[in-house]
């Protein structure tokens, strides 16, 4: 059998983990300054989403806004690489209440 001392372990904390970098924000700005809400269902087994796409706004003001369409429309939803989705089809009341906030919309795809 082997000597102890040989088959010691030493562990440090010295080194550590290498911190993780700050994650960028990501925003979605359309070109033209237009806000553009599409209906997906790729993925999400038949359930239809409304995303919206091309507000130039914060991470803090997008999850505001997100909230905001939530309680409004009775329904789930999250912000997700700069876009709001809202698991909802209602796309026109999604139109009339952006409208309201003073955005430009327009409802994309079919």
């Amino acid at each position: 059998m082997q000597d102890w001392k040989d088959a010691l372990l030493v562990y440090s904390t010295d080194g550590g983990k290498v911190k993780p970098q700050p994650k960028e924000e990501v925003r979605s700005v359309s070109k033209d300054g237009i806000v553009r809400i599409h209906r997906e269902t790729k993925g999400r087994k038949g359930k239809g989403v409304s995303i919206v796409k091309g507000l130039d706004l914060s991470a803090s003001e997008l999850k505001a806004l997100c909230s905001e369409l939530k309680k409004k429309c009775g329904c789930g939803g999250a912000v997700k690489e700069g876009n709001i989705e809202v698991q909802t089809d209602d796309r026109e009341k999604l139109k009339s209440l952006l409208e309201n906030k003073k955005f430009t919309v327009k409802l994309a795809g079919s």
